[in-house]
């Protein structure tokens, strides 16, 4: 990471001075199959694989004679040449920047150099098939990585059209972000150009891959015909369980919603899906060849909710497209430009266009959480955020940048109506469509086609950070009928300060009893405006069992209840007719368990009694997430293994009870051996496993016996012996990943020296398997073992992040924290921060962060203790 980092007036200098005619990028990846551990051309035999890249950028300079400098992360460069002018890469390159002086105002630059493959994900990653020793190629950039792969001007608002051409190994087929073939002469990969892109989104995929291919068209408004031709790929090892169909299926169905309400022709040709391996994310918007992680395609039976989750993800990065392609933001700042719209129109088109019409329930109950967490942290920031430099940026692809700021505009469609925001779309489209905008440059449009004032709108949910909570104060009259139901605003703290009031649109549901079930009788939408706001229209209602006051989660906002309310949700949560209203009262519930306002037990024990009446996939999937944590984290420890033995017996309880061969029993399935702990509840995973203990209609197929050998492996029933013979097996990448998983769960200090070693010690494993490490290594059950570790990483982490790359660093370092030690780990935590205050600002805020959710968690166990 040293001298890697790019601030933003750097930036904002090169723009001002520089504009970029195009590049042309030539990448010979022929040495992708050689030996692992050999050192590829440019390197020395116990150097990096590296490959060739050579690039031609043209640009101009406003200043002539001005200096300047491009960027490229490469083990080595062979040539520089500026202007025809050969350059001394020893005098020019250090490693990170290729410095340009003399500058003339037309310029051409060439880099030759030899750029090393990666294994971490960030630039050209190359993975070997362990199951047939094939290689595959693929790239991710975001937010600065394609100077791992070409030299370039890594900035976004530095767009111009690309060229690539490659030359492959025999037998490969290679994409790019244009329509491309094999030159039959000289074999080489030769694209279309582009459009003007930005760097960050140029990608490259090559190797064997398994390809499938269908065609899009629809007839345009002027009476033209729009034809895109769609591919989607996968590993060879994979293409058995590829369902491409259903990929293709959604596909469609996104590109008719977006082209219906953006009237903007998809702009960039073909439109390519790769499912790759080893990936960081969940997916990247690269123009014409989009690439998910590989996880997407399902070796085993899953539920609804994953095929939902990828939907959502395929329309996500589809509306990027138009939402930072073909307009991208000038800097990071306004990362959210195209990343709170991307994850707004995923589930707005997901609803609008596909099966998965429920997905507003999961936004509210999923993607909200993972904003508030990041918005009650200390490191929580506006949505239009302040990024400082690369490190920053990278940072900020969080939850507030994506689903707080889904949130908001999901209130913002409320605010100024859904045609006139689809209207300022289009505006904006047309007005900017291969350029680079801010913040402004999308309130003006607002303001036109609304005729509203976007600034004080702006300025309370885009310019200020935390979460505001409301909660309703209900009176009522001797007959039971409301006098007066008000809506009371708590601003929340921002870093210890009080937060600010925002206007809130709300939906306020009230429910009664009826037939068995709590259903909603009246309803009435407000504007909630400062500290107190009174809703009229309710009053002379009947006094309700249940008032719910963000009910259609029109707002964002923390949801809390009155007296009675919460004494209705104790006793009949299950009977919330509405699924989205029950999701509301769940995050609601699981709201004041993180605030320490609910004993964490009290939340196990509504799961224990009504998560089995939970109709909705991805709710049940994210309460068992929730009360897992609860145990773990929230909970008093004098509790804890009374509470692990409540919820095995309750999920075993679930599992036999649910339908045979649903999804409900995998998922009971899944979260009963994710709490299991006694010697019959493993005695009952490892029968199942063996084939001796059976439960009607569940399939143990290959995934289910990963996740049952895990906790056999963490309680020391499943040793090396018997996970090597399940390697066996299983012996694909999928596998090696859950086999060094469950390696580094077992209950022994030496496995734990060994993986901290490979970890922290060592960079010799790839990124996924770094993760499935780590994800091993931290067992709840195992505590005491893991102790002597807390010490060694606050020793460890600064030295680990001036030498991983950021990815790497933010893994180990957030996944490492020893947040299981409690207390010690607290004090541990605010010495090192206060040891280390000239430390690199990334690595201090997710510090901060982990040290934030472990003051919480015990705060939580505080509470916990307190209701015993």
């Amino acid at each position: 990471m040293p001298g890697e980092n790019l601030s933003r007036d750097e930036a904002r200098e090169r723009a001002e001075l520089l504009s970029v005619d195009g590049y042309e990028v030539a990448l010979d990846v022929t040495s992708a199959t050689a030996g692992a551990g050999e050192g590829g051309p440019g390197g020395d035999g116990g150097g990096p694989l590296t490959f060739r890249s050579v690039t031609t950028i043209r640009f101009r300079s406003a200043r002539p004679g001005a200096s300047s400098f491009a960027d490229l992360v490469a083990p080595a460069v062979t040539a520089v040449s500026l202007n025809g002018e050969q350059l001394d890469p020893a005098e020019v390159f250090d490693g990170a920047r290729i410095r340009l002086d003399g500058l003339a105002a037309e310029n051409v630059l060439v880099v030759d150099a030899q750029c090393a493959y990666s294994r971490t994900g960030e630039g050209l990653h190359r993975f070997v098939d362990p199951e047939d020793g094939e290689v595959y190629l693929y790239t991710q950039y975001e937010p600065a990585d394609a100077r791992r792969v070409f030299a370039n001007f890594e900035q976004p608002d530095l767009k111009a059209p690309f060229r690539f051409e490659v030359t492959a190994p025999e037998g490969w087929t290679v994409w790019s972000n244009g329509a491309g073939e094999k030159d039959a002469g000289d074999g080489v990969w030769r694209f279309a150009e582009t459009r003007p892109i930005s760097t960050y989104i140029t990608a490259v995929v090559a190797g064997p891959y398994h390809y499938e291919t269908d065609l899009y068209s629809r007839i345009l408004s002027d009476g033209t015909v729009l034809e895109i031709p769609l591919g989607a790929m996968c590993r060879k090892g994979l293409a058995r369980h590829f369902d491409a169909d259903d990929v293709f299926l959604v596909t469609k169905q996104g590109l008719d919603f977006f082209h219906e309400r953006f009237d903007f022709p998809y702009p960039f040709g073909k439109y390519d899906q790769a499912f790759v391996p080893e990936y960081n994310i969940g997916a990247m918007e690269n123009p014409g060849c989009v690439t998910f992680r590989e996880e997407f395609i399902f070796r085993g039976k899953v539920t609804q909710a994953s095929y939902e989750r990828r939907a959502n993800v395929i329309l996500h990065e589809m509306a990027h497209m138009w939402f930072g392609d073909l307009v991208t933001m000038v800097w990071w700042d306004d990362l959210w430009l195209k990343e709170s719209f991307a994850d707004f129109m995923g589930s707005y088109a997901m609803v609008g266009a596909t099966r998965f019409t429920n997905g507003w329930i999961t936004f509210a109950n999923n993607r909200k959480a993972w904003a508030y967490r990041a918005d009650q942290m200390p490191s929580t920031h506006p949505v239009t955020a302040d990024i400082r430099d690369l490190e920053d940026a990278k940072l900020n692809f969080d939850g507030i940048t994506y689903a707080k700021g889904a949130s908001v505009l999901k209130q913002l469609v409320a605010y100024v109506g859904e045609e006139a925001f689809l209207e300022g779309s289009r505006r904006y489209f047309q007005r900017h469509a291969y350029g680079n905008t801010r913040l402004s440059d999308l309130l003006s449009v607002l303001e036109e086609v609304s005729g509203r004032d976007m600034s004080a709108w702006s300025r309370s949910w885009l310019q200020t950070a935390g979460v505001n909570s409301l909660t309703p104060v209900v009176t009522s009259d001797a007959g039971g009928r409301i006098t007066e139901l008000a809506i009371v605003q708590d601003p929340g703290t921002v870093r210890g300060e009080e937060g600010v009031p925002r206007p809130h649109r709300v939906a306020v549901g009230l429910y009664r009893h009826e037939d068995g079930e709590l259903v909603r009788y009246a309803s009435a939408e407000a504007d909630v405006v400062g500290a107190r706001t009174v809703v009229p229209e309710l009053a002379g209602s009947e006094r309700p069992a249940l008032v719910l006051v963000n009910d259609e989660d029109l707002t964002y906002c923390k949801i809390r209840f009155d007296e009675g309310s919460l004494a209705t949700l104790r006793e009949r949560l299950g009977d919330v007719s509405d699924p989205l209203a029950r999701a509301l009262c769940w995050s609601a519930l699981w709201n004041l368990t993180r605030d320490a306002l609910m004993p964490a037990r009290d939340f196990v024990d509504l799961v224990l009694r009504f998560a089995g009446r939970e109709s909705d996939i991805g709710v049940l999937q994210m309460l068992h997430a929730w009360t897992r944590i609860a145990l773990t984290h929230y909970a008093a420890p004098a509790w804890r293994e009374e509470g692990g033995r409540l919820l095995a017996q309750g999920a075993l309880r679930e599992l036999r009870l649910a339908e045979p061969g649903g999804q409900h029993q995998l998922t009971w399935a899944r979260f009963f051996a994710a709490v299991a702990d006694s010697a019959a509840d493993l005695q009952l995973l490892d029968g199942l496993l063996e084939g001796t203990a059976k439960i009607d209609g569940l399939d143990v197929d290959q995934e289910l016996r990963w996740a049952f050998l895990e906790p056999l492996a963490s309680h020391g029933v499943a040793d090396a012996e018997r996970l090597a013979a399940e390697l066996a097996r299983d012996d694909t990448a999928s596998g090696t990943r859950h086999h060094v998983r469950c390696l580094a769960a077992r209950p022994s200090a030496a496995v734990k020296d060994e993986a901290w070693a490979r970890v922290v010690e060592s960079d010799e494993l790839s990124n996924a398997l770094v993760e499935a490490t780590i994800s091993g290594f931290v067992q709840s059950g195992q505590r005491e073992l893991l102790a002597p570790y807390a010490a060694k990483y606050f020793a460890a982490i600064e030295r680990l992040w001036g030498e991983r790359s950021i990815q790497i660093g933010m893994d180990v370092v957030s996944g490492l924290f020893p947040a299981l030690q409690g207390e010690s780990a607290r004090v541990a935590a605010e010495e090192w921060l206060a040891a280390h205050e000239d430390a690199a600002p990334a690595l201090r805020r997710l510090v901060l962060e982990s040290h934030d959710d472990l003051v919480r968690a015990l705060d939580a166990q505080r509470k916990d203790a307190a209701s015993a």
